[in-house]
Order: C-alpha cells, then structure tokens, then sequence
C-alpha cells in the first residue's frame, strides 16, 4: 500500500511491463498516444513503463485506452 500526500491509503499493484509493451503495439499506440488516451499525465505513464507501482484507477484507465481487461496487465500472484 501507497499512503499519498493527502494521508489517504491508495492500492499499489504491479503491472507487467512486458504485456503492456505488447497491448500498445497491438493497438499501434506510442508512448505519448496512450497517455493522451488514457488521460493522464505523460510522466505517470513513463513511472509505469519503468516499472514502478500504479495505482487502480491509472491501471483502469490505461486497460480501457488500449481496450483490455485489467488482468491482462497485471502481473499474477499465485
């Protein structure tokens, strides 16, 4: 868990970094196309391709930009 400025707790999840390079190529969309898509700020998205925790309203936004369910990005704890 992630507390955020605002002392609020915010779920963190892992997004496999390797699944969302595949999803943006099978939607054509660069770097920068997705974040306009997904509505949110260019640098949040490039944090996420880097590999660093997202929280679940920016990993739904980024699934619905690129017309994928969630789970098909996340990485699966078993």
């Amino acid at each position: 868990m992630f507390w955020g400025y605002t002392g609020k707790e915010v779920n963190m999840m892992t997004i496999n970094r390797k699944k969302l390079r595949l999803a943006m190529a099978r939607a054509c969309m660069k770097t920068a196309d997705l974040a306009e898509a997904a509505q949110i700020p260019r640098p949040t998205l490039n944090n996420v391709i880097k590999g660093r925790g997202i929280r679940t309203d920016t990993l739904g936004k980024i699934a619905r930009a690129l017309g994928v369910d969630v789970t098909e990005l996340i990485d699966r704890e078993d």
